[in-house]
């Protein structure tokens, strides 16, 4: 088996070490900054010096001496101090992985759902603050700071390291599955650069939800985050084309699903809907199953798909699920409904100029033989996303309309 690329690794590791160096000396953010440190130290000296032989020892050694550099001012003290760290060898490094205990406590009850989110996609998902920003439609500088603050309430807090229990643990459940849900939506649809996929960022969001759903498996919520990303990631061989273009769903060779994805999270979400109550994620999961249900983009049950969306913004009300609704919509009472139900999004804010929307509106305008007004839109959607693919795939629909 071929080793992963050094990239891989490290956004593996840094949470392990992390979570190790947090149990064993505390002071979150400082720790942070000294395992920061340390991957940097790696990026320059294993190129150059060959990859250790056991690349965590190596961080958790480096991360623990660039920690007690940070807390002893005095020098002498620090030589003592960096002699003492140099004794914790990689065997001295525990084989367990704090990366799940690193998730509740990034979701620290003094923390707001925002600000929870936002630290554990920092401190577990390696997603840089801009790419959060995006995610949240705030300003990168608004989520600098509420980053920054997150980090002082945990440090004022003194929070344990550890599982917690009980209604404590149910709460902070909820808000570790939203994180993990957008960590992998940045993985599946990257929100900038040259590639559609950041296969590193969804591989670590079912990773890292495979091991909730490993201490929870009766959670009807958790089992059906689980089966989403496994039926969302079974498309990503037919999401591009050779060269990397953007593949629509409906245009996508099926052959190149990932069946065993699918088999894995079409029983999953039976699973997952056998209990008393129904979450927005077991919703999504069906949704998912729908189309993997349909051998061909035609055979789609768009009635049952759009049902399923009704039920979800009843449950969990947010303009993405009215904007996919609208597609179903479409699809069931033709364009002219969705695109009516499309103008309700026009005055919500974390919707203006949104890419998604200018998107979905050109091609239901397309649909509808306003080509003009498609043209217009495809163009303006092509502005206002990041991603390079992304950017491609509607300069071309622009393109062709205007040919």
């Amino acid at each position: 088996m071929t080793a992963p690329p050094m990239e891989d690794l490290l956004r593996e590791l840094t949470p392990q070490v992390l979570g190790a160096l947090v149990r064993r000396h505390g002071q979150f953010e400082g720790c942070e900054d000294a395992v920061q440190e340390a991957v940097l130290a790696a990026t320059v000296q294993w190129p150059a010096e060959g990859m250790p032989d056991n690349p965590r020892g190596w961080l958790m050694t480096v991360a623990s001496r660039r920690l007690i550099d940070q807390m002893r001012s005095d020098h002498a003290r620090r030589e003592r101090e960096s002699a003492v760290a140099a004794e914790v060898v990689p065997e001295d490094v525990p084989d367990t992985d704090d990366t799940l205990v690193l998730l509740f406590l990034c979701c620290h009850p003094s923390l707001t759902a925002a600000s929870q989110t936002a630290l554990t996609l920092r401190a577990v998902g390696g997603l840089t603050t801009a790419e959060i920003a995006r995610a949240f439609l705030v300003p990168e500088a608004t989520m600098a700071a509420r980053i920054s603050r997150a980090k002082q309430r945990i440090k004022a807090a003194g929070s344990s390291f550890g599982l917690p229990d009980g209604a404590e643990r149910e709460e902070r459940l909820r808000v570790v599955l939203h994180v993990l849900y957008l960590i992998f939506n940045e993985g599946y649809t990257a929100s900038s650069g040259s590639e559609l996929h950041r296969a590193d960022l969804a591989h670590e969001a079912i990773r890292l939800t495979r091991m909730v759903h490993t201490q929870l498996p009766a959670d009807g919520e958790v089992t059906g985050l689980l089966a989403l990303m496994l039926l969302t990631h079974a498309r990503r061989e037919a999401r591009t084309t050779a060269g990397g273009d953007l593949v629509p769903l409906d245009e996508q060779d099926r052959t190149k699903w990932d069946r065993a994805l699918i088999d894995e999270g079409l029983e999953l979400v039976k699973s997952s809907l056998a209990g008393p109550a129904l979450g927005p994620y077991q919703i999504q999961a069906a949704i998912a199953a729908t189309h993997a249900d349909a051998a061909t983009a035609q055979e789609t049950n768009w009635p049952q798909v759009h049902a399923l969306y009704l039920i979800l913004e009843r449950i969990a009300p947010n303009p993405m699920v009215t904007l996919n609704r609208a597609i179903a919509l479409a699809e069931t009472e033709g364009p002219p409904a969705g695109l009516a139900l499309l103008r309700t999004l026009d005055g919500d804010e974390r919707m203006a100029g949104h890419h998604r929307l200018l998107s979905v509106r050109a091609h239901l305008l397309e649909k509808t033989g306003d080509l003009a007004g498609a043209y217009e839109h495809y163009r303006r959607a092509a502005k206002s996303t990041a991603s390079i693919a992304e950017q491609r795939y509607l300069q071309a629909r622009a393109g062709r309309l205007r040919q």
